[in-house]
């Protein structure tokens, strides 16, 4: 049942939250005990749910087991609160597949949100959106729907490139530099694809900047299609890309033998996974028309063709801006060796063309 303040309507119930709530919040000594539960594990926040009724439920997913999803679904048994997930960067792929998967006709979490974040704010964003619940109609519910649209608009814009869709700058190195840190605890690999259109200035300037901005979109459809759901593509300015290649958590490695270990080359000791998606983009491109990748018809003649350079986190840079040094020199190299390459940092001899 709910509870509210007698002078000004105001929903007085907490909110609950579950985890390490020191990785999901700036601050995480500013959470009040007159406004928050907070339960170390899901088996404890499972048993308060039942027994109380809590405007929503954050879930940080930080150091979470596989079996989130079966805990939600026993905490959606116990309680009609609205779940949020508390997601750090490299963790989004799983928040938007649990957000868009169903239980018994409901789904098994109702949004998520990219950590660090206010303990105030979160506080505000539940008790404006209400639970599932509330029962909101009229003119009020209305707009805060209003609001709650306005304000994920955005947080888009805050971290998504407006023309392709894709993830921006800013986005892509705060990503990278989480990804490392959390890699790094399990000896794991990041590798960082850094390219750009080769010769965009003449499309631009023969066939209009509408048209340069119709093979941007369109190369980032087709490196999206290319990459794994997890890896993350971004636009880091003008005509350059990046995309941050990394493990997920028990993922099958895309190319590996059926039955051993993953394959790596020896004699650039990069991840398979990655040296195999960009040469697959590279294909992609190849296949594709510039005529019907920026909509020129007749106009429009050859191939796009890419020049880029790829760069292994432990192996060629333990920080984030020295995997993009060290991308970066590849991708000069390949320039000056007549484009339409990716190449290999260190061995500039080594395009991935060459590699098997």
């Amino acid at each position: 049942m709910k509870s509210y303040n007698s002078s000004s309507d105001r929903d007085t119930r907490k909110i609950l939250l579950v985890g390490d709530v020191g990785k999901a919040f700036l601050d995480a000594g500013a959470i009040a005990e007159n406004r928050y539960e907070v339960c170390a594990s899901m088996l404890d926040a499972i048993d308060a749910a039942a027994k109380n009724d809590f405007a929503g439920i954050g879930v940080v997913m930080f150091g979470t087991s596989a079996k989130l999803s079966s805990a939600l679904k026993a905490l959606r048994d116990n309680c009609n609160s609205k779940i949020v997930l508390l997601a750090q960067m490299y963790e989004e792929p799983i928040a938007i597949r649990l957000v868009g998967s169903t239980y018994n006709g409901t789904s098994v979490a109702d949004d998520y949100l990219i950590c660090p974040v206010q303990p105030d704010s979160f506080y505000e964003s539940i008790m404006t959106t209400g639970s599932r619940s509330a029962g909101k109609v009229g003119p009020s519910a209305l707009l805060d729907a209003t609001i709650e649209m306005k304000i994920k608009h955005l947080e888009r814009l805050a971290t998504e490139d407006d023309l392709t869709g894709l993830k921006n700058r800013r986005y892509i190195w705060e990503f990278s530099r989480q990804i490392m840190e959390h890699v790094r605890k399990g000896n794991g690999r990041v590798t960082l694809l850094v390219f750009d259109i080769d010769d965009f200035k003449h499309y631009n300037d023969v066939y209009g900047h509408c048209a340069g901005d119709e093979v941007l979109k369109q190369a980032a459809v087709l490196m999206r299609r290319c990459c794994r759901g997890h890896d993350v593509v971004g636009r880091i300015g003008g005509d350059e890309f990046a995309v941050v290649f990394w493990d997920e958590p028990q993922a099958k490695p895309l190319g590996a033998p059926a039955g051993g270990a993953e394959r790596r080359s020896a004699r650039a000791e990069h991840p398979k996974e990655a040296i195999f998606i960009a040469k697959r983009f590279v294909r992609e491109l190849e296949k594709s028309e510039l005529s019907a990748l920026a909509g020129l018809g007749p106009e429009g003649k050859g191939v796009l063709t890419i020049s880029g350079g790829l760069a292994s986190f432990p192996r060629d840079g333990s920080t984030i801006q020295e995997l993009f040094q060290q991308a970066d020199k590849a991708l000069l190299e390949a320039k000056r060796s007549g484009k339409n390459r990716i190449y290999l940092v260190g061995k500039p001899q080594s395009n991935i063309a060459d590699i098997d």
